[in-house]
C-alpha cells in the first residue's frame, strides 16, 4: 500500500511573495500570527522544536525524505505551479534535481488555477496576482519540456513506466482533453508508456465530467466526505455558486469574493463517512487526512475540522487501508497532508503530538501487514 502525502513546496522566500506580502513572507508568517477562536481550537500551530525551516536549505528536503522512509510515507505529491511558461514556487525542486543523494521519490499535482489574494481580502473582490491560461500546443509542448526534466529523474515515481501527473481543477481546462492527448503522444515518443494522470478536486468527482483521459480520480479528503455529509440540497446550491464563480474567475476573468463564515465540523463525523460510502467508478482512488484548519489564513471565514489525533487518524486509517484493497481494489492513498500547515494538515512533528501522525500512518501499515520495518 503506497501512502502518498500532499507537499507544499513553499515556506522559502521569492520575489513574488515579496511583493505581494512583504519582505521575507512565508506561510510561517501565517502559522505564527494564528490565534485560537473557539474553546478547544488548537492554534497557533508550532512545529516541533520550533522548526520554521527553509525550503532553499537542502537539508531539510533530505530531512524530510528520510522521516517519509522511516514511517511509512511512500512518496510525495508535490503542488506544482506553472502559468503558461510562469513559474511560482519552482526553486524547492529545481533544486533537489541537482542533489540526487536526497530520497525523496515524488510525483507532480499542477496546481492549476489563478493565484489571488483572496485568502487576505475580508472585504471587496479579491485581486488577481497570476492569471491562469493554458494556451495552444506551443505552450503545452513548453510545459511538457519542463515536466520531462523531472520526469527522467529516477525519483518520480511512475507505475507501469508512466509518470504520475496530478490535476488539481481539471474543470477549468477548457482544452482538457485536447492537451492531455498531446501530453500522453509526447511522452510516448520520448520513451514512456504514456503519462498516469489523475484528477484531485472533489467537483470534478462528483459533476459527471468527462474522465475519459484518466487513470484515477481520488477522494480528496475531507472535502469530498463534507459533500457526502452535506444535503443534497445544500450540494446543489454549492455546485450553482460554485459554477458562477469558476465561470467569472477563469472564464471572463473577474476576481469574485466569496462569502463565508466560520465553520466547524467533526473529525470523527468526517472520516466515518470516509470508511463507510462505496466508491462510485473502478477508476476512484480513497484519501485520507490528518486535519484541515485554514483559519491561519482566513480568519474567522475559515473551516475547521475538530477533534482529531493521532490515536483516532491510526484507527481510521487502519479500516481505510483495508478498504482500499477489499472495495477499491487499489494500492495507494492520497493523505492530506504533508506540509500545509496554514490549511491545518500536517504530518510532519509539531510540539502537541511530536511525531504521534507519523507513527500512526506506520503502526497501521504494519498492523495491515502492509510493511515490516525494523524497530523504532
Amino acid at each position: 500500500m503506497d501512502i502518498y502525502a500532499y507537499y507544499l513546496p513553499q515556506y522559502h522566500q521569492t520575489k513574488e511573495n515579496d511583493k505581494w506580502w512583504g519582505e521575507g513572507f512565508t506561510e510561517w508568517c501565517n502559522i505564527k500570527k494564528a490565534q485560537p477562536l473557539f474553546s478547544g481550537h488548537e492554534q497557533p500551530k508550532v512545529p516541533l522544536n520550533r522548526n520554521y525551516y527553509d525550503l532553499s536549505d537542502v537539508e531539510v528536503m533530505k530531512w524530510q525524505g528520510q522521516l517519509a522512509r522511516k514511517y511509512g510515507v511512500s512518496g510525495f505529491c508535490v503542488y506544482h505551479y506553472w502559468f503558461e511558461g510562469r513559474k511560482l514556487l519552482h526553486k524547492p525542486m529545481e533544486q533537489l534535481l541537482k542533489h540526487k543523494e536526497i530520497d525523496f521519490p515524488y510525483f507532480f499535482c499542477w496546481a492549476n488555477e489563478s493565484w489571488t489574494n483572496a485568502w487576505a481580502t475580508s472585504k471587496g473582490k479579491p485581486r488577481v496576482l497570476m492569471q491562469q491560461t493554458y494556451g495552444t500546443k506551443e505552450s503545452w509542448e513548453k510545459h511538457f519540456q519542463y515536466l520531462l526534466t523531472f520526469f527522467r529523474d529516477e525519483r518520480y515515481i511512475k507505475k507501469d513506466n508512466k509518470p504520475l501527473f496530478v490535476i488539481y481543477r481539471p474543470e477549468i481546462i477548457s482544452c482538457l482533453n485536447e492537451m492531455l492527448d498531446y501530453f500522453q503522444k509526447r511522452a510516448i515518443e520520448v520513451g514512456y508508456n504514456g503519462l498516469c494522470i489523475i484528477s484531485q478536486q472533489v467537483y470534478y468527482l462528483v459533476n459527471g465530467a468527462d474522465n475519459s483521459r484518466f487513470d484515477y480520480r481520488i477522494e480528496y479528503q475531507p472535502s469530498y466526505s463534507e459533500y457526502k455529509c452535506a444535503s443534497k440540497l445544500r450540494n446543489t446550491i454549492n455546485r450553482m455558486e460554485e459554477n458562477l464563480m469558476r465561470f467569472l474567475n477563469d472564464r471572463l476573468h473577474i476576481a469574485t469574493p466569496k462569502i463565508k463564515k466560520l465553520q466547524i465540523k467533526s473529525f470523527d463525523k468526517l472520516w466515518q463517512e470516509a470508511i463507510q460510502h462505496k466508491p462510485i467508478d473502478s477508476k476512484v482512488v480513497p484519501g485520507a487526512f490528518v486535519g484541515w484548519d485554514n483559519t491561519p489564513r482566513y480568519g474567522k471565514n475559515g473551516y475547521v475540522v475538530h477533534g482529531g489525533n493521532p490515536k483516532k487518524f491510526y484507527h481510521y486509517l487502519r479500516l481505510l487501508i483495508r478498504k482500499t484493497k477489499q472495495e477499491y481494489k487499489k494500492d495507494m492513498i492520497f493523505v492530506f497532508a504533508w506540509n500545509e500547515w496554514t490549511e491545518g494538515g500536517y504530518l510532519e512533528p509539531d510540539e502537541r503530538y511530536g511525531y504521534g501522525y507519523l507513527k500512526a500512518i506506520r503502526r497501521a501499515l504494519e498492523a495491515e501487514g502492509e510493511i515490516q520495518i525494523p524497530r523504532l
